[in-house]
């Protein structure tokens, strides 16, 4: 009675109403790591308080993509137990961010309880420990290793003209005038920070640095003598100022290298899900705010003043391929739409929310995939060699002796040595090898007295057929 129930409400429904119901097809996550130990004593260390935020915050995506019943739910994703054929999930090697990443993982795919238990042949069952904990592998991305033990912004970009590009901020006159008219505040909190900075440190330059320092203290040390909030407020707009004029100048595009390679990122990643028929269905990076700030001044979302600052602990950004195409798997491209949503910061009681917001200067929050291609792909960075183009760089993995060259190289060498063809390199060195040989057997007659008798010769002395070396006694 409640299946016909349940069909006469859905015939009732207007045919518009069914053909307009959205499908989410994929998504892709870049989370901000959470709550952590101020950068600039490192090693920092994800505190108990950014623990529970990421693992809260996976859980808020878990009910968004992952449940079936979520009007969110990503197509075809399982519900319960993960299958790794379809998530990806990345980090750099930065003890903060991976931590941050397996709580993230573990809220998002929480344990599933005796259903992990194993039956063996013999009929001895095998108890999954941790409660059915399901593990998800990270993958290592290049950019990030140890960004949380470096308090600047660049320092592990490994790019040269993003490095130069970032310096050249320090030479501008927006920056030097910061630096004169700021002087006074940040002498001000000398006696806040008890001595972590010295006295010469006191200014405008280490901005970040110092409202790091005090941010972290705020939240965590009780007997901390911490500024007022007026003055709080002002050293987070002045960081903010610094490290977005770090990571983004419109007529510099490669000073937001990390953001140009995370686009990349995603765009391959969507991509993949589409081309693999919906195999691929969910992908998450995790990650520092320097790359949320290069992003957003490269997908032109600054013109609203709430990305031009550092997003706090665990925010999170995601692009969702979505459709409104009825039926099941992968519709036409022309029928799928991208939509990028935004949140800043967490909570660890699980309120994460997410807001839409047009890409590119759009006025739509869906973007049709094929424009959204376009759009990224003229500031994205899609292959190493485009990033060792775009940064300068002549060393390591960019040297002209690594990668393809490489490839060339041992190919040509393989087909000829120096100028010879193969057959011609082939006989010399069979004849080497001869005279090698016939040398050393002389040495050898030489130096054990020794001579070479004929098989007939030992033959018809009836010491047996087989050719060998023997002793000649000298004639004196």
């Amino acid at each position: 009675m409640a299946i016909i129930t349940t069909l006469l409400a859905i015939a009732s429904l207007p045919l518009a109403d069914l053909a307009s119901a959205e499908r989410v097809l994929g998504a892709y996550i870049f989370q901000r790591h959470g709550d952590r130990t101020p950068k600039s004593l490192p090693p920092a260390k994800l505190t108990d308080l950014g623990y529970n935020q990421e693992y809260m915050t996976g859980n808020f995506f878990h009910n968004r993509y992952i449940s079936a019943s979520s009007q969110n739910h990503i197509d075809g994703i399982s519900s319960s137990e993960v299958n790794l054929a379809q998530i990806s999930a990345s980090a750099p090697q930065d003890t903060v961010i991976q931590i941050s990443g397996q709580a993230f993982l573990q809220g998002l795919y929480p344990p599933i309880g005796s259903a992990a238990n194993e039956t063996l042949r013999n009929g001895s069952t095998i108890y999954s420990p941790l409660s059915g904990y399901q593990l998800i592998p990270l993958s290592d991305v290049k950019s990030g290793t140890d960004s949380e033990d470096n308090t600047w912004l660049q320092s592990t970009s490994d790019c040269s003209n993003a490095e130069v590009s970032s310096n050249d901020y320090y030479y501008s006159s927006s920056y030097k005038e910061l630096l004169a008219s700021t002087s006074s505040l940040y002498e001000s909190v000398a006696s806040n920070l008890n001595g972590t900075v010295s006295s010469s440190g006191l200014s405008f330059k280490n901005a970040f640095t110092i409202w790091d320092l005090l941010n972290v203290a705020s939240i965590h040390n009780a007997s901390a003598n911490i500024p007022s909030d007026e003055v709080m407020h002002e050293l987070l707009v002045l960081a903010n100022n610094q490290q977005f004029n770090l990571a983004y100048n419109s007529s510099e595009p490669i000073r937001s290298v990390a953001g140009m390679t995370l686009a990349g990122e995603v765009l391959s990643a969507l991509n993949q899900t589409i081309t693999s028929g919906g195999k691929s269905k969910l992908n998450i990076q995790f990650g520092a705010y320097a790359t949320f700030l290069a992003y957003f001044g490269l997908a032109g979302l600054t013109d609203n003043v709430d990305f031009t600052g550092m997003p706090v602990y665990g925010s999170s950004m995601t692009w969702e391929l979505v459709t409104n195409a009825p039926g099941t798997g992968i519709p036409a491209v022309s029928e799928i739409n991208v939509r990028f949503l935004f949140h800043n910061g967490t909570s660890i009681e699980g309120t994460t929310e997410l807001q839409a917001y047009p890409l590119f200067g759009q006025s739509a929050t869906e973007i049709p995939w094929t424009q959204f291609v376009d759009s990224t792909k003229k500031f994205a960075i899609t292959s190493q060699s485009q990033w060792c183009q775009a940064c300068g760089n002549s060393t390591g993995i960019c040297s002209s002796s690594s990668g393809s060259s490489s490839t060339a190289s041992t190919s040509s060498s393989d087909s000829s040595s120096n100028g010879m063809s193969l057959a011609v390199a082939g006989v010399i060195g069979a004849m080497v090898t001869l005279g090698v040989f016939a040398g050393l057997t002389a040495l050898l007659l030489l130096v054990f007295n020794l001579r070479l008798v004929r098989k007939t010769t030992l033959a018809s002395l009836g010491r047996g057929s087989q050719a060998s070396l023997t002793p000649v006694t000298s004639k004196v």
